[in-house]
């Protein structure tokens, strides 16, 4: 945007806790720069269709006539483990991987995520927006089955300055979250992939300090 020496630049930023711009604003300033005759750039961290609002907006776009085009990237629920030096799927470790958001609709009456099915299926679950939620679904996890020392890692702030990744066990993660002060935005990865971290981290190209 830097380059288009016209461009204006509108922050629509969403924080933890329910701080920042709301869903609403956010889609009806989208139809009403368009319908002003202008060419809208609605930058999303990470994908925006992976647990980022991106299908509501195409939503409420299409139904007010308003095209669009969608330009996928690379989520974080990735991203974010990889520069950590963690892969989401591994073939000595993990066959399978599961993204779940820590933050669910609050309209919801249930859960529709099923803790005790993902602790049977294996493999790894990536919970994104659930830092704060940690101890609900590590003992979720635990009482369905899932072994304690199953490795657990937390990412705060991937990608950006203050990277921080603190790691641990099912058993012990929620201590350690405390002890270290992770808060959002940060992920959790669960399951073997996160202990395959302590084999690289020593050479990952990267300014994070670890707790």
């Amino acid at each position: 945007l830097k380059e288009i020496p016209d461009a204006k630049r509108e922050d629509v930023g969403k924080r933890a806790h329910g701080e920042g711009t709301s869903q609403a604003y956010i889609n009806e300033r989208l139809v009403e720069l368009a319908r002003a005759g202008e060419t809208v750039v609605r930058l999303k961290g990470g994908d925006p269709t992976v647990f980022g609002r991106g299908g509501e907006e195409m939503a409420y776009l299409a139904e007010r006539g308003v095209h669009f085009e969608v330009v996928p990237a690379v989520t974080s629920a990735v991203a974010g483990p990889a520069v950590a030096g963690i892969p989401v799927t591994h073939r000595d470790h993990a066959s399978a991987v599961t993204f779940v958001t820590g933050h669910e609709n609050p309209d919801k009456e249930d859960s529709a995520v099923d803790w005790e099915a993902l602790a049977a299926t294996g493999g790894t679950i990536v919970v994104l927006m659930g830092v704060t939620r940690l101890p609900e679904y590590t003992t979720a996890l635990a009482e369905a089955g899932m072994p304690p020392s199953t490795p657990v890692a937390l990412v705060e702030r991937a990608t950006w300055d203050g990277q921080r990744v603190a790691t641990g066990t099912l058993e012990t993660i929620v201590e350690t979250r405390d002890t270290a002060g992770i808060e959002p935005p940060a992920l959790t990865v669960i399951g073997d992939v996160a202990a395959t971290r302590e084999r690289v981290v020593d050479f990952l190209a990267t300014t994070e300090a670890d707790p």
